[in-house]
């Protein structure tokens, strides 16, 4: 392949697994990461396994600014992306806002990526089938995310309902890019990858618990990328526009996760939120 994968979230977890396979099979990956030392450490892995040398950008997705920066230099790079996956993501301990003045969790989770595509839209269309991939979760179904209290100014605040509303975001995010892009070649889907163990979580207390007495249920790193890859590298999606996938298989989210009307006042208020 001579494809060009844009991964964020790509310094540890599922995005770093999902590198070291796509430039496996021939890609170059282009990693985003928040952690600069984890990322050189990705970066290390793939020239090593693939004998490939990606190129990798520091981005913290708290900061909009950080975002739009990053967002610029890489459409300045990159003509054409074939694969954009926007695979970073969080759960917040505490209730706290970003420097932007956005409750954390649906900036770094939802703002953030939405903003970054477009930044990129213009490179994946330009590729002769673009894809762009979403890292959702099951947590969407506990989601109840109102487009105009995204901050949690007016709702009851916990960690969980922070994270299922931008989980959910990220499937109404998906429904409204696949209407709009529904007249060009890009495709775009988004997945559930399991409950992962890697430190993603570990801020929560309960979570840790879980993972440290029940093991069973939980996938390992490179087993809730294989459906990234699987996205990436196959027609799964491209057959599915806008598709929810589980488990490399296509899977039915929330109707609320997919009314079109909520997406497009989602979209509507991310537009303002993350405009310059």
């Amino acid at each position: 392949m001579d494809r060009t994968v844009v991964i964020t979230g790509a310094s540890a977890g599922i995005g770093a697994e999902a590198a070291v396979e796509l430039a496996r099979r021939g890609d170059h990956v282009v990693l985003v990461g928040r952690n600069p030392g984890k990322l050189a450490a990705v970066v290390d892995r793939i020239r090593a396994d693939s004998g490939s040398t990606p190129d990798s950008y520091v981005c913290d997705f708290a900061v909009l600014a950080d975002v739009r920066r990053t967002g610029d230099t890489i459409a300045a790079a990159y003509d054409v992306i074939d694969v954009l996956a926007n695979n970073a993501g969080l759960i917040a301990k505490k209730q706290e806002s970003t420097v932007d003045g956005h409750e954390v969790t649906i900036q770094v989770n939802h703002l953030a990526p939405f903003l970054f595509t477009s930044l990129l839209l213009e490179s994946v269309r330009a590729a002769p089938e673009g894809v762009i991939i979403t890292t959702s979760s099951a947590a969407h179904t506990h989601g109840w995310l109102d487009p105009d209290d995204l901050d949690f100014q007016r709702r009851r605040w916990s960690r969980w309902r922070s994270y299922s509303d931008s989980k959910q975001a990220n499937i109404l995010f998906t429904t409204e890019l696949t209407w709009l892009l529904r007249q060009s070649s890009v495709v775009a889907t988004c997945f559930h990858p399991g409950v992962v163990r890697t430190d993603f979580g570990d801020s929560t207390g309960l979570f840790r618990l879980a993972k440290k007495l029940s093991p069973i249920g939980f996938v390992s790193p490179s087993q809730g990328a294989s459906t990234l890859v699987q996205l990436a590298t196959t027609d799964a999606g491209r057959d599915i526009p806008g598709g929810y996938f589980d488990s490399g298989q296509v899977s039915r989210p929330t109707s609320r996760a997919v009314d079109p009307d909520l997406a497009e006042r989602l979209w509507t208020v991310s537009a303002s939120l993350t405009a310059p």
